[in-house]
């Protein structure tokens, strides 16, 4: 698995798991609690992957409609 790409996935699990515990109406302030650090894991997703060392070899113009 890509360094990059964990951040995703792990934000997008604690999502998962946030509906869930909404849907079930487990204890509020488990919910609560998600609902607070939510914030700081999206900062820290968006962080992460915009610093990335990934290299791009294509340009906008190339890429821009893929499906011609």
């Amino acid at each position: 698995m890509k360094n990059y790409l964990f951040p995703v996935y792990l934000v997008t699990a604690v999502l998962i798991v946030y509906v869930t515990a909404i849907q079930v109406n487990l204890n509020t302030s488990l919910i609560l609690f998600v609902f607070s650090i939510s914030p700081i894991l999206i900062l820290w997703m968006v962080y992460r992957v915009l610093t990335a060392e990934v290299e791009v070899t294509s340009t906008f113009e190339e890429k821009w409609y893929e499906d011609q």
